[in-house]
């Protein structure tokens, strides 16, 4: 049964330095110091005064099999113990993407734990919103690790939450690369909408995420995906979000909105081509939270994802990130603290520390207005933005809409 909120705190951060022991290769590009960054940036700025972060427990090895199988989690458990063996390539280990590393296994479960512990509070009713920066690990498959993802900590917890008193519940997908494996777990599921916008699958990796690819069976039309060319930016990402996103929850009625909330799509990325600026993804992050306040009751449970910009992105947007969970929100004009730029000079001195907590980003986007509408914008460069941006949101709403009961061509839907 679900558990109307009742005496809740409006917010609650999960967190652990424990998070930080999922640590892959100095040369990998997810380095836990991109979570340290933005929990101290956080503390630097007076927004975690007052909070007891919630300190999770590792997940059971029965928390892992709701999605997994029992042979994959021997072999993470077992390649952490090393040496390799030639079984490891096997479940996706041991490769350039995810390399062994130690207690590999217990890194892991306590980065689902802390999904897990965020989902609890809220169906327990004793908070609307949790944060968990360490989660969003949405590549990983039931039988293998993918894209840096060991356990899928994101389909677990949505696991969990169907077999506690949720029968509705919405996936928003905002990293870079499409959330294939939270896709996988629930495409024939009609009880979970799982909607991703990520780079356009011809040009990045995994290569899935079509629009075409819209569940199958009682469950066709809950998979939605909006893919974008690169060079997408702010204005016409945000223009597409508005175009399919609020349309498809507002049908479907969740009881709970989950939010992957990778930043790999700011400009400044290097493993992606997207053109986000930390001013587009707060937006993003506030966008979700009030379709969940608007929906689903206040019920959001944000979590992390990809982002490679260590330093001058991922802190400053998911510091957004808790500001928004928390109700207490930051102007992008704010400057960031000094003892803030002194700690990450001193760490990474190569890097030019951000100075604001936004990049003066243009959040002003047009609403679509339907199929062939305001193609008169500005430059020429701009109008081709815009009418690739709605080429893809046509093309998706095509695809799911009318599967949803809605109109594809009313952008009033």
């Amino acid at each position: 049964m679900v558990t109307s909120p009742r005496s809740e705190t409006s917010g609650t951060v999960v967190w652990t330095e424990r998070f930080l022991g999922y640590t892959w290769s100095p040369e990998h590009p997810m380095k836990p110091a991109r979570l340290q960054y933005t929990m101290s940036l956080a503390q630097s700025l007076g927004l975690l005064e007052g909070v007891e972060p919630l300190a999770p427990d590792a997940a059971t090895p029965s928390d892992l099999m709701r999605v997994h199988s029992g042979s994959y989690i021997e072999a993470v458990r077992r390649a952490g113990q090393g040496p390799p063996t030639p079984e490891d390539a096997l479940y996706g280990l041991g490769t350039a993407d995810n390399p062994v590393f130690p207690r590999m296994h217990e890194a892991a479960s306590v980065i689902v734990g802390g999904t897990l512990a965020a989902a609890r509070e809220i169906a327990a009713g004793r908070t609307r919103r949790a944060v968990s920066i360490g989660g969003g690990m949405h590549h990983a498959m039931p039988n293998s690790a993918a894209g840096f993802c060991v356990y899928n900590d994101a389909a677990i917890a949505i696991s969990w939450l169907l077999d506690h008193g949720f029968d509705r519940i919405a996936y928003l997908d905002v990293d870079v690369h499409h959330g294939d494996g939270v896709q996988h777990a629930f495409y024939a599921d009609p009880r979970v909408l799982t909607v991703s916008m990520h780079q356009h699958p011809a040009t990045l990796w995994p290569y899935t995420g079509w629009p075409e690819e819209t569940g199958v069976g009682a469950a066709e039309g809950t998979s939605i995906n909006l893919p974008l060319l690169p060079g997408t930016r702010d204005v016409q990402w945000l223009r597409g979000f508005h175009a399919v996103v609020p349309g498809a929850v507002a049908a479907f009625r969740p009881q709970i909105i989950v939010s992957q909330c990778g930043v790999d799509t700011h400009r400044e990325d290097p493993l992606a081509d997207l053109e986000l600026t930390v001013d587009g993804q707060r937006a993003a992050f506030l966008a979700m939270r009030d379709l969940a306040d608007e929906h689903a009751e206040g019920r959001w449970l944000a979590i992390g994802g990809g982002g490679y910009g260590v330093v001058r992105v991922v802190p400053r947007a998911w510091t957004h990130l808790l500001a928004a969970a928390l109700d207490r929100p930051l102007a992008p004009e704010t400057p960031v603290p000094a003892d803030w730029i002194d700690q990450v000079r001193a760490s990474a001195p190569r890097v030019q520390p951000p100075m604001t907590m936004g990049d003066g980003g243009d959040t002003a986007f047009r609403p679509w207005d339907g199929p062939g509408g305001t193609p008169e914008i500005g430059d020429a460069g701009q109008i081709r933005a815009q009418r690739a941006v709605d080429t893809a949101i046509t093309a998706t709403r095509r695809a799911t809409f009318g599967l949803l009961g809605l109109d594809p061509e009313d952008p009033r839907d």
